[in-house]
């Protein structure tokens, strides 16, 4: 195994500069580099290591380096650091790395300041000795206990106000969650209806069940109402599924005024909406969900998986009323038993002593400030992004396709998402496009030269050997 060189100790000075920062630390690099003091394979300070011996905002270090990238002086090693280069060394010589990176899956980050590990021990610990730890050993209800339906509806209060903890059910998950209401709602050649980029799970279930999906064109605020309801018209879906915040692949969010359009043409067809609000409660005022607009026809799926900890596989749906919501519970039974006991317990626990809003707001920040980074490294007006979500949909410049982008960023240990894994055909993006997943890097000082290779790609001609693509 490579042992890498530690990160040199470098202080550039500064004193005297006029202009941004940001510039004058690149010419410093610049500098440093001409008169020996900083050499080829040099591994430079982190991020946030420079920025604290500077005195500096992490972003204007991380602006800084992306200029030294843009002129030609550093480069990212994915999982290694940011090195100064070797102009002698073209592209063409880098070896192909393992995955250092993984930029493909879609969760939550963890906060840097936060010890989730230890704080998930404790509270398990906590479970385990309460009166009834045996029972937490067993198999629990399908759909949950009372427990764990208060907990769920006290967590969802935010976002959909008052509920009977009647309507709430708890499962493993909201993959389990999807594949029990397709399989209870949509009979096989079911046509559903869904943006035309969108979860890749949806893809899955709907493949695995016979049905049809019919891909809608989206703007900048998601789901496009007048293209619904000709759909409507059309197709005579049995059911429409939306991610109508931070929609996923895409980050459209829905304004309240889109959702009250897409509201009543559902209203007005008698459409079942199935509303994936996976990142809803990602922003700190969170917009209304479409199911507080439309109630009596909305199924909605809420995941503390992508709200806080993926490893905790617990998701809620609400169902329109208690009848359709007994109704679900036996399919959920079917699909996946029950919703983790011991993992139920831990959320409800954090969801009553106000740990789990904490951990929310820790993970807002660290959301907002991997999204400052990439602001700050990827080209301007490249990327759509919400300002607390834990991916961006980055548009490729002309001549890549997304393929060949993520087959060449695999070669230097980055895994990234092409648009063909979000795309209902015959769905096209305006340009070629790849999902940045921001939550899934280890922390910031991992993120930043991933970014920065990133956006070092683009810089680069698409001239990929066909081989690789």
């Amino acid at each position: 195994m490579r042992e890498e060189p530690a990160a040199i100790s470098w202080t550039p000075d500064l004193s005297g500069s006029s202009g941004p920062i940001y510039l004058a630390l690149a010419a410093a690099i610049q500098s440093d580099i001409q008169i020996g003091a900083l050499n080829p394979g040099d591994r430079l300070p982190t991020h946030r290591a420079l920025a604290a011996t500077l005195g500096l905002d992490l972003t204007t270090v991380t602006r800084a380096y992306g200029e030294a990238r843009r002129r030609g002086l550093i480069d990212a090693a994915v999982g290694r650091g940011t090195f100064v280069r070797d102009v002698g060394r073209g592209r063409r010589d880098a070896e192909v790395a393992p995955v250092e990176v993984d930029l493909s899956m879609n969760l939550p980050p963890l906060p840097a300041a936060s010890d989730i590990p230890t704080l998930l021990s404790r509270t398990l610990a906590t479970v385990l000795r309460r009166g009834d730890a045996a029972q937490m050993l067993n198999y629990h209800p399908s759909g949950g206990g009372a427990d764990d339906r208060a907990a769920a509806v006290q967590w969802l209060t935010p976002l959909l106000g008052d509920l009977p903890p009647s309507r709430a059910l708890v499962a493993a998950g909201g993959q389990a969650i999807l594949t029990a209401l397709l399989t209870t709602l949509a009979p096989a050649g079911s046509v559903i209806l869904t943006e035309a980029f969108t979860y890749p799970g949806l893809r899955a279930v709907a493949a695995q069940l016979g049905l049809t999906l019919e891909g809608l064109p989206l703007d900048g605020q998601g789901l496009i109402p007048e293209a619904l309801d000709a759909a409507c018209a059309r197709f005579s879906p049995t059911a429409l599924y939306t991610i109508p915040t931070i929609q996923n692949p895409t980050t459209a969010t829905m304004s309240p005024e889109r959702r009250d359009a897409v509201a009543t043409v559902a209203r007005r067809h008698g459409l079942t909406v199935i509303e994936d609000d996976a990142y809803g409660m990602s922003p700190t005022v969170p917009p209304p969900p479409i199911a507080t607009l439309i109630p009596e026809l909305t199924w909605y799926i809420g995941t503390v998986s992508k709200s806080l900890l993926p490893a905790l596989r617990v998701a809620y749906l609400v169902a329109p009323d208690e009848r359709r919501a007994t109704r679900m519970r036996a399919a959920l039974r079917a699909v996946s038993q029950m919703a983790p006991p011991l993992s139920a317990a831990v959320v409800a626990r954090w969801i009553r002593d106000g740990t789990a809003h904490r951990i929310l707001d820790e993970i807002r920040r660290e959301a907002a400030a991997r999204q400052s980074l990439a602001a700050a490294v990827l080209p301007a007006g490249t990327f759509a992004a919400h300002p607390q979500g834990h991916h961006l949909w980055l548009s490729l410049p002309q001549g890549w396709s997304a393929t060949a982008f993520a087959t060449q960023a695999r070669r230097f240990g980055l895994a990234l998402v092409p648009d063909s894994a979000f795309a209902v055909a015959p769905a096209t993006a305006p340009n070629p496009a790849v999902r940045l997943s921001l939550g899934a890097a280890r922390d910031i000082d991992h993120l930043a030269p991933a970014l920065e290779r990133i956006a070092s790609l683009m810089d680069e001609d698409a001239d990929v050997p066909p081989e690789i693509v």
